[in-house]
């Protein structure tokens, strides 16, 4: 019996070449010779990774989804092909940290050429969506989570209107871009140059808590309609993340 890690190591440079094996050979037959590899390379060291990272991510807020289970912070790699047509599988793998579908969230995403890490923002009007409302009421404040925590020029900003994510601007910064967010619904603040060399180690999990712990003040104007309280909670219990 194939033995299974019990602690987060690391993906393995594998999870790249397993996607792009995947992108030349994206039938079903192919895939079921390969869920072994699957299964190794990218469910049980991402289940690894959201099992450990849950306490800091509980800590900061206990309505983030931390279960390792599939349609809650694990994408389904199998496309639903009776609303897709043509390939039956996604050539990339996502790892999301949100309270409900299409919320403001955290993400770490793989595809078969590297790793994007950083939060996405759901900028539409909606039922506990605030950013909205408060990128409105709050440009000020925004500005200044940005200074105080180090965010400036650290991602690049890009935007998911359409189908395929599209770069704006290759490195944001609050003061001079803050009012770029209002152009677009579905927003992405992404780490600039990340070393995917980061994702066979188990650096990997320091790192995210690390980012994540980061961005948390900016995603209080997503998940409250008064998040300056919120952000104060934060600063008390957490302090500036260097």
């Amino acid at each position: 019996m194939r033995k299974v890690n019990s602690v987060f190591l690391g993906f393995g440079n594998e999870i790249f070449s397993f996607l792009s094996d995947l992108e030349k050979n994206n039938n079903i037959e192919w895939f079921h010779q390969n869920k072994e590899s699957y299964q190794k390379v990218l469910v049980e060291p991402a289940r690894l990774f959201v099992i450990e990272l849950s306490s800091i991510l509980n800590r900061l807020n206990p309505s983030i989804r931390t279960e390792p289970k599939f349609n809650q912070t694990l994408m389904r790699i199998n496309k639903d092909m009776r609303f897709a047509k043509g390939a039956p599988y996604k050539n990339y793998f996502l790892i999301h940290f949100g309270r409900f579908k299409l919320d403001s969230e955290y993400f770490l995403y793989f595809d078969p050429y590297g790793t994007d890490l950083g939060i996405f923002l759901n900028n539409t009007i909606g039922d506990q969506l605030y950013f909205n409302q408060n990128l409105a009421r709050y440009k000020g404040e925004i500005i200044k989570i940005f200074e105080k925590y180090n965010l400036n020029n650290k991602f690049s900003l890009h935007h998911m209107d359409s189908k395929e994510p599209a770069e704006v601007l290759k490195s944001f910064d609050a003061k001079k871009h803050v009012n770029k967010l209002d152009d677009y619904k579905y927003i992405l603040l992404q780490l600039k140059n990340f070393d995917k060399k980061k994702v066979a180690t188990d650096s990997l999990l320091p790192f995210c808590a690390k980012i994540f712990s980061s961005l948390y003040p900016l995603l209080c104007f997503a998940y409250y309609p008064d998040p300056l309280i919120e952000i104060e909670k934060f600063n008390e219990t957490f302090g500036v993340i260097k």
